[in-house]
């Protein structure tokens, strides 16, 4: 059951995890290119973007901890 969480993830979780993933991305590319540009208010600015999707990484993960603490819950009241 645990170990094919995906599989049974909720839609609200993969929304979160891929956002997260996007933004961290974006914030990585933003970076790159302002320290190419030479543009220090950019690469600042991808700090923000990069936090928010950590931000939304750790949302996923309490997202996550609670269904597993509702399967868990759930399946030690059955059996």
């Amino acid at each position: 059951m645990l170990n094919e969480f995906w599989a049974t993830a909720p839609a609200s979780y993969k929304a979160v995890v891929f956002s997260a993933m996007a933004l961290i991305a974006l914030g990585i590319a933003i970076n790159i290119f302002g320290q190419t540009a030479k543009n220090e208010a950019l690469s600042f600015a991808s700090l923000a973007v990069i936090g928010a999707g950590l931000l939304l990484h750790a949302a996923g993960v309490v997202i996550r901890g609670h269904q597993v603490q509702k399967r868990l819950r759930n399946s030690s009241r059955k059996g």
